[in-house]
């Protein structure tokens, strides 16, 4: 008898230990999945933060520059934006007009995009937010 019973513990779970690990499955695994979710939002956000970062800095980059146009700046903010594929971005110049700033000034370029149209997962974590980036530069 006491063999028997050895064998049975190396078999696997004895019968009663099975509902446990079930429960515990149960109550574990949506926690651990909403855990993933949560990651894999904000590593978007984080990416989405930097898409907006290396945008406004390779824009100003063409705004300080003696002989740029407003067109020129929104046109490279615009290829590396949809490059990285964010949807939603906007920029805002400041001043209004670089190519009649003077030298000396600096420029500013404000570049937004909502995190909702940029969700991996459907706006949970992270909806109604709107991410934002300025750079600063003085004008050449």
């Amino acid at each position: 008898m006491f063999i028997h019973r050895r064998r049975a513990r190396q078999a696997g779970f004895p019968q009663s230990h099975r509902g446990v690990a079930a429960t515990e499955l149960a109550l574990v695994l949506p926690l651990f999945v909403m855990l993933v979710m949560a990651s894999i939002e904000a590593c978007n956000m984080v990416f989405l933060n930097h898409s907006l970062s290396i945008a406004s800095y390779e824009a100003v980059r063409v705004a300080i520059n003696f002989d740029s146009t407003n067109t020129a700046v929104e046109q490279r903010f615009d290829t590396l934006i949809a490059a990285r594929n964010v949807s939603g971005a906007a920029l805002s110049i400041s001043p209004a007009n670089v190519a009649t700033t003077p030298r000396g000034t600096q420029i500013s370029l404000t570049a937004t995009a909502p995190c909702d149209s940029n969700a991996l997962i459907p706006p949970w974590f992270f909806g109604g937010r709107t991410l934002s980036v300025t750079t600063t530069m003085v004008k050449e």
